[in-house]
């Protein structure tokens, strides 16, 4: 008779936010974490205005991150006053915080975020934007990362490249230890909580940011105005709000050029999330002052 008694390994589940300040590739690095991309990535800071979830599913936890806008010390108005509140409510909840800095490289702007991480919440520091010079130079590295970590009680640090993929499996098995038991909260197939229309917005927005980023550097967002799906094709009309009418000539370009590879690459990006043919027509609207109308931005979920 064999008494041995199998222990298997809990199953651990829990939200995971990743905060820091704009442009530290917090967004590349959830879409890396994940496996698949669902937040928007630019190098134009604060391209994310929406919390996003996204989930990893392995055999023995689940889970669920929660992107964030970078947070804005700067240009203050209603749009980035609400985006900093984001960022706040992202931290309730959750139960493990990965503060997110470019390597050697730490700004007032970083500290300002460390100020509204919650201090019962397990912290981690993580390194991104290593590049092959700055991994060769290990003393160096590691005299920066202590000197951060003189900054805050952190739970660890994890040195990745989200641009790269590098130590992302490493930083999973990292937290995991953090979350606590629990059965899984989303099927395992499942990557978002966010709808179609969501991520259909999401991608515009990522390709007017790659391609007008410089020119309409925060003077513009995005509406779905139809969704639909009909006999396997998804017809989609979103709307480009601008600040002026001048504006729109910039959007569209010299014979509706820009528009129209703007329009080109985000159908295929969709054609390939969604797993099916694609109609979009992307067209400009003028909503004058819609940065700083409070309710306006409450209608768009911000």
């Amino acid at each position: 008779m064999n008494d041995k008694t199998t222990h298997t390994t809990p199953f651990r589940c829990g939200f995971i936010a990743i905060v820091g300040r704009p442009n530290v590739g917090k967004s590349t690095l959830m879409n890396h974490l994940i496996g698949q991309k669902i937040s928007i990535t630019s190098k134009k800071a604060q391209t994310t205005r929406h919390k996003v979830n996204g989930i990893y599913t392995d055999t023995d936890a689940q889970l669920v991150f929660v992107d964030t806008p970078g947070f804005q010390t700067h240009h203050r108005n209603a749009l980035n006053d609400r985006l900093n509140q984001n960022v706040v409510e992202a931290l309730n909840g959750v139960d493990v915080v990965l503060f997110v800095i470019e390597a050697m490289r730490f700004t007032d702007a970083d500290r300002e975020v460390l100020r509204q991480l919650p201090r019962h919440t397990p912290v981690w520091l993580v390194v991104n934007k290593i590049d092959q010079e700055k991994a060769k130079d290990t003393v160096r590295l590691q005299a920066f990362i202590d000197d951060v970590r003189r900054e805050y009680d952190f739970a660890d640090a994890e040195v990745v490249s989200a641009k790269h993929g590098l130590r992302i499996v490493n930083l999973i098995a990292d937290i995991k230890p953090a979350l606590p038991e629990s059965v899984p909260l989303y099927p395992e197939d499942m990557i978002t909580d966010k709808s179609s229309r969501f991520l259909a917005m999401e991608i515009v927005r990522e390709k007017l940011f790659r391609y007008l980023g410089e020119e309409l550097p925060y003077a513009m967002n995005v509406e779905v105005e139809q969704f639909t799906e009909e006999d396997g094709l998804y017809r989609i009309f979103i709307a480009v709000l601008v600040e002026k009418d001048s504006q729109k000539g910039i959007l569209i370009g010299k014979g509706g050029e820009k528009l129209k590879k703007i329009s080109t690459e985000a159908r295929l990006d969709m054609e390939k999330l969604f797993d099916t043919k694609v109609f979009l027509k992307i067209f400009a609207k003028v909503k004058s002052g819609w940065a700083d109308d409070v309710r306006f931005l409450r209608e768009l979920g911000l």
